[in-house]
């Protein structure tokens, strides 16, 4: 059974009462929720995914609930909770969908050390993965929607999972996080996408999220195997440019943006190591998406 077909008073009663279960693979995922709103956010944004037998393993429990105190409850404000415990400062409840975002972010981050977990887009064109580490303010995420939107197949906006034995590097196709002028740029660019109504006022400033295209969530088991990486940077009025950069660079930009690198000690180092060894190590500098749409389809044809 997928998410769609649960109609909006069962999905709001369901996670009201007991939550639900979403695969997302590869992990697994419960969530409940008291905020009416929230509930019609997920239908859409995960209106494509399956839901988990209740019998099934569940690696993440977590909760967006109006919060108890009178104060916030007053102010409208909501709590994320992980496995019974709240986890982070009440939220206005208008921003309930960020939160589930970035609080499931936050889950794997803090847990799934079973893979190397790099902050990074990854995206997949013709079984081979590019990888777009970057620190927030740096058009990561706009790249990524457009890219998407083009032909390449979505694996993360946010995460990507890098299998330590395979070298084989894994996404969910979950929503990608917009903010503040990436929106109207990608509701113009793309206007066939499909946004959650944006979140003003966030920490981040207005925020709206993409549901993965279709047919990034269609394969989404399907990982990739790395081939390039490039560390995207937007400048105003620029023109899109491809410069190769030393792999040692790459490198430590890819140590850098992970979340875990520390904790797997040599065979972090190690998988890193063989996964820049097998990719071509760029810097791309853009200011405008079709340019640098059109710069990235020439350039993989080129390379393959």
């Amino acid at each position: 059974m997928r998410l769609q077909d649960i109609d909006t008073p069962r999905l709001r009663a369901r996670m009201r009462d007991g939550g639900v279960t979403l695969r997302l693979s590869p992990f697994t995922v419960r969530v409940r929720s008291d905020i009416p709103h929230l509930a019609d956010d997920i239908a859409t944004m995960y209106r494509d995914f399956e839901l988990v037998d209740e019998r099934e393993f569940v690696d993440f429990h977590v909760a967006v609930l109006r919060s108890p105190h009178w104060l916030s409850r007053l102010q409208g404000r909501a709590e994320f909770w992980f496995d019974g415990q709240r986890s982070f400062t009440p939220l206005p409840a208008a921003q309930a969908l960020a939160m589930l975002e970035w609080g499931i972010n936050w889950c794997i981050a803090a847990h799934a050390h079973q893979y190397l977990l790099i902050h990074s887009a990854v995206l997949e064109r013709g079984g081979r993965a590019l990888v777009m580490p970057a620190p927030p303010g740096s058009g990561k995420s706009t790249l990524c929607a457009a890219l998407a939107h083009r032909g390449w197949r979505l694996l993360s906006d946010e995460l990507g999972l890098l299998d330590l034995r395979t070298g084989l590097i894994h996404g969910m196709a979950r929503p990608i996080n917009l903010k503040n002028a990436s929106i109207p740029v990608i509701k113009s660019f793309a206007p066939e996408a499909v946004f959650s109504a944006s979140m003003p006022n966030t920490a981040k400033g207005t925020v709206a999220l993409v549901r993965a295209p279709q047919d990034a969530i269609d394969a989404r088991l399907t990982p990739a195997l790395p081939a390039w990486v490039v560390l995207p940077s937007w400048r105003a009025d620029a023109p899109a440019r491809l410069t190769p950069i030393e792999r040692a660079r790459a490198f430590m930009d890819l140590a850098e943006q992970s979340f875990n690198y520390d904790i797997h000690g040599q065979a972090g180092f190690q998988a890193l190591g063989r996964m820049i060894d097998g990719c071509e190590c760029l810097h791309f500098e853009y200011s405008r998406l079709d340019e640098a749409v059109a710069l990235f389809d020439a350039f993989t044809e080129t390379a393959s």
